[in-house]
């Protein structure tokens, strides 16, 4: 990997830089860790519960008792994502209130079912739990269409990601803005299991053969500092990095042809799904 990074042109970390700190596209530093591990997640759960949110949602596996009921006394409700019904019902048993069956079109970690064929599925196992559908959702039509087979509502990625208030850096959302709906992979060079993320050397690089990914969070852990590298490099325009940068994303990337802000995103999904299904569209309050 360390050849990789120097065939790109991709600079060491300056000296004195605290890894997993780069700056986000609105200027602010975040500490960027794709490790899942619990030394990086419980201290993220604290944080949850510590704060007044209303929903706290859970992947890559059922959230353990002890999380769920500390959300529940706290009257948070608990979403579980899904990509097969069997697992929908694993996050029924589990205590979840709702569970998200995302499509194998969506962005990170997916399976192999698409939407189309998962939604109803999904709704028809969990047997009147609510379910929100994901993968391949970024306009009114598609939410009509999510909602027609059965989903109470839907639970979007992709589509904030060219957001001006997202928190992908100018280079990724240029790069989002130029990619077609094939432009994206499922591939396991991120975290170690399959996760859909835009198409680049990066990507290419894990899946040639040359190197062969580590299980999670092995891969996770090896991939922190060169993301951080790739991006900052990106950033400022050094070597070749920008054919190596890589971020989540689902195939409804394609859609995606301009930065715009979240609130007009929202108005026009929301409004043109009320106006396909015939229900009123409330106002978006001035505060979103």
């Amino acid at each position: 990997m360390a050849g990789l990074l120097e065939e790109y042109g991709v600079p060491e970390l300056e000296e004195g830089h605290t890894f997993g700190e780069y700056v986000d596209g609105r200027g602010l530093p975040v500490t960027g860790n794709h490790t899942y591990t619990p030394r990086h997640t419980a201290p993220l759960l604290e944080v949850c519960l510590a704060s007044p949110i209303k929903l706290f949602a859970n992947a890559l596996g059922v959230a353990p008792p002890d999380v769920i009921n500390a959300f529940h006394e706290r009257d948070v409700l608990v979403a579980g994502l899904a990509g097969t019904p069997r697992h929908g019902v694993k996050h029924r048993e589990g205590g979840s209130d709702i569970v998200i069956a995302q499509g194998y079109e969506a962005g990170g970690h997916t399976g192999d079912i698409g939407s189309m064929v998962l939604i109803p599925d999904m709704v028809d196992a969990v047997d009147g739990l609510p379910v929100l559908a994901a993968g391949g959702i970024a306009s009114g039509r598609q939410m009509a269409a999510a909602m027609v087979l059965g989903a109470s509502g839907v639970w979007t990625g992709s589509v904030w990601l060219t957001t001006e208030e997202a928190e992908t850096t100018p280079a990724v959302r240029e790069k989002f803005v130029r990619a077609r709906t094939s432009d994206t992979v499922r591939s396991r060079a991120s975290t170690g299991r399959p996760a859909r993320q835009l198409r680049s050397g990066w990507t290419d690089a894990w899946e040639d053969g040359a190197l062969e990914p580590l299980a999670m969070p092995l891969q996770g852990i090896l991939a922190a500092e060169p993301w951080v590298r790739i991006s900052r490099a990106a950033e400022a325009g050094e070597g070749r990095a920008n054919e190596l940068l890589t971020y989540f994303v689902g195939q409804v990337v394609g859609r995606l042809d301009a930065v715009r802000p979240a609130a007009e995103v929202f108005e026009q999904i929301v409004g043109e799904c009320a106006a396909i299904l015939g229900f009123d569209h409330p106002a978006l309050p001035e505060s979103a």
